[in-house]
């Protein structure tokens, strides 16, 4: 499956706010397929020349549901000039968070979302996360601080339904915490 932006739904869409179901492990061969093309999707849009070729929107993570497609996938790929963090997972569940948060300091954007949702989206600083990785073949357990760890969140977020600006405070959207690690 060849996914490029036509492919993903708008916040004006109601799946969006649907939740996603469980997968069935191991993976039969579509939602392989389907996981698969979602790391491909976020691999390829960090890269200009391709992105513009294949009509690709830039992105660190899609969610299935993006896709309209209520299933527990996920795919995030966070580039560092030393490295990468990237996982595709199935059924990826939050078994720790620190009670540090964390925010990016300009705040964040969304593949579904089109129009502009200034504020601080605050989020657990380090989380621990809990699923089948595609990319290793194997179940794992995902220690993630800093960016990485905001967009694991910002993506099982979408598997509640939940959109990153319904987490920016409407009365103070650019309120700040001294204890928070800003990124």
């Amino acid at each position: 499956m060849k996914i490029n932006s036509s492919n993903i739904i708008l916040d004006s869409d109601p799946r969006i706010r649907q939740k996603s179901e469980l997968v069935s492990l191991p993976l039969n061969d579509e939602d392989k397929e389907l996981l698969s093309s979602m790391l491909t999707y976020v691999r390829d849009s960090q890269d200009p020349e391709i992105a513009q070729k294949e009509g690709l929107q830039p992105a660190v993570g899609i969610a299935a549901i993006q896709l309209g497609i209520p299933k527990q996938l996920i795919a995030v790929v966070i580039p560092y000039e030393d490295g990468v963090d990237e996982v595709a997972l199935a059924n990826p569940k939050i078994i720790s968070e620190s009670t540090q948060v964390g925010y990016l300091d300009s705040g964040e954007g969304c593949l579904s979302v089109k129009d502009e949702h200034p504020g601080h989206v605050f989020r657990h600083a380090r989380i621990k996360v809990r699923g089948y990785d595609l990319i290793q073949d194997k179940n794992v357990v995902i220690s993630a601080e800093g960016y990485f760890a905001i967009a694991l969140q910002h993506e099982i977020d979408h598997l509640s339904g939940i959109l990153f600006y319904d987490r920016i405070d409407k009365n103070n959207p650019w309120k700040e915490d001294a204890e928070a690690e800003v990124i």
